[in-house]
């Protein structure tokens, strides 16, 4: 069995969780703070992949980076950068695929704070990013941590939007969940098995510590 789906796995869900939770975050606040009609709009978008059949999704994405695009044209004339079937263009589907596992859990609990603690920030004399930082965050740790798991474990399945944007290539965008299609599809159980496994353990492990986490967290408060 070769390691490098693994790892590769691992390192596009690493990298993808970093880039949302950037973006993510900030986007979850705007989203829980704003009533309007362009709300509804960004909501809406943000639900697509959750509803939208994967293929679906990268079949649009590959049609976005294709060169022949106006998109995918411009960023390798400028950028000479591609990102069909290469590792690039998997972060970036990826973002997109995953974006509303980052966004929902971290808005709604935003959305469900107390809004005396802001208020009370502010009378202290604090900036709006200072509130955000040290007393909204702090107070839905529970919530963070949880998107931060479900982005990860949701990037580490990808299958079918993974599988348009970067194929199968070797080393760079052969993925595990590619790698346990090809073994399937070459009657190569066992190693379909192997890589089926290491990603069970590695979600399932995840998933328990955060767990545990949230519910120390709970319990510190009550003590």
């Amino acid at each position: 069995m070769e390691w490098t789906p693994i790892w590769l796995s691992l390192k596009l869900a690493a990298i993808t969780t970093m880039i949302l939770m950037l973006i993510g975050i900030p986007l979850a606040y705007w989203l829980s703070r704003r009533s309007s009609w362009l709300k509804v709009v960004i909501e809406a978008i943000l639900t697509m992949p959750l509803v939208l059949p994967p293929s679906v999704l990268g079949f649009y994405l590959l049609l976005s980076f294709s060169p022949n695009s106006f998109f995918g044209r411009w960023l390798l004339e400028y950028f000479n950068l591609s990102l069909v079937f290469s590792f690039e263009g998997l972060v970036v589907a990826s973002v997109i695929y995953s974006l509303p596992f980052m966004v929902s859990p971290v808005k709604s609990a935003l959305a469900h704070l107390p809004a005396s603690l802001a208020e009370a920030s502010y009378t202290m004399g604090k900036s709006k990013l200072h509130t955000f930082y040290r007393v909204q965050l702090p107070n839905i740790k529970s919530s963070l941590w949880t998107a931060i798991v479900l982005t990860f474990a949701h990037t580490l399945g990808e299958f079918g939007v993974v599988l348009m944007i970067g194929g199968r290539l070797e080393g760079s965008t052969k993925v595990a969940s590619i790698a346990i299609y090809d073994a399937v599809d070459n009657n190569q159980y066992h190693e379909a098995n192997m890589y089926s496994l290491i990603l069970f353990a590695i979600t399932f492990v995840i998933v328990i510590l955060v767990f545990v986490f949230n519910k120390n967290a709970m319990r510190g408060p009550l003590e």
